[in-house]
């Protein structure tokens, strides 16, 4: 004899339709749990509550209750859930919990071979959706970024983090004097011949820190040298953005470090350089067409 647990709803919109009472649902599922011989542990009821969230009193108590049953019984999936991925996440837990699920009038039932292939098409269907809005997101974040250079909306950063040197303000990219002193010093140094050793040495002695207050290392220091924000750039993915805050260094210099910086890598396969462009009016270019190997 299996231990059921009822649950049935209705929200607002359910009250006038026939059939979908709580009283009506409720008979339903003790008739069907007399025929096959289960034992009725106890009935959910979550009156007045949408079916597109799980922020209802009975269904958090009903899974709180997890180890006084071993199935769900519904009258018809909606009953538990409108929303597919809330009912993939409670089929989840229910199997991790070695519990089943019962819909009467869709003859779903998880403890069966088909119950089980039913759940597996429903959590591909959901897998599929879950991707399918991912890639749209990232194409619409593209198309945005393509735009920015032409878009006179002030949120021009598209959550764009800022790095030593830069704030954000209004949601545009703005200097930090103080800052990009240092920044200009790292650049000017390096450029000048100076090692990456010996440019931490002597920031690190002057207790100069990064934002975070750590000391410089050839780690964050070679973040800084290779970052095109520093040229008038931010990027995003493939596409560089200019932007409207002061550069620390000139394109023409910047390229040229990016080809000192390649020269001292060991594995010729991995010499790749990215440019900025040094001309004007330049609109969503890619980056990949900056790119060479050296």
């Amino acid at each position: 004899m299996s231990r059921i647990a009822i649950y049935i709803r209705v929200s607002t919109e359910d009250q006038a339709r026939e059939g979908f009472s709580l009283k009506a649902q409720e008979e339903a599922l003790r008739g069907y749990c007399d025929i096959y011989g289960h034992e009725i542990v106890n009935v959910y009821s979550d009156e007045g509550y949408s079916g597109r969230n799980t922020k209802r009193p009975a269904y958090q108590q009903m899974m709180a209750d997890i180890d006084s049953w071993d199935f769900i019984l519904v009258l018809k999936m909606d009953r538990i859930h409108r929303n597919t991925r809330n009912f993939i996440e409670m089929m989840e837990f229910l199997e991790k919990h070695h519990k089943n699920f019962i819909s009467q009038q869709e003859t779903l039932d998880t403890d069966t071979a088909m119950g089980r292939f039913v759940m597996q098409m429903l959590q591909g269907i959901a897998q599929l959706e879950s991707e399918q809005n991912g890639e749209r997101t990232k194409d619409g974040m593209k198309r945005k970024a393509e735009t920015l250079e032409t878009n006179d909306d002030e949120k021009r950063t598209m959550g764009f983090t800022p790095p030593f040197g830069y704030r954000i303000s209004d949601g545009k990219l703005v200097d930090d004097p103080e800052e990009q002193a240092v920044v200009y010093e790292i650049f000017d140094s390096y450029y000048s011949g100076e090692t990456m050793d010996s440019i931490c040495y002597h920031l690190n002695s002057r207790h100069v820190t990064t934002r975070k207050g750590n000391p410089w290392n050839k780690f964050n220091l070679r973040n800084i040298l290779h970052n095109p924000v520093y040229a008038g750039f931010m990027h995003w993915e493939d596409i560089l953005i200019k932007h409207d805050a002061t550069p620390v260094v000139t394109p023409e210099r910047f390229n040229s470090i990016q080809e000192k910086m390649a020269s001292k890598v060991r594995d010729p396969a991995k010499r790749k350089v990215e440019y900025v462009p040094v001309y004007d009016d330049v609109e969503g270019i890619s980056k990949t067409d900056l790119e060479i190997d050296i």
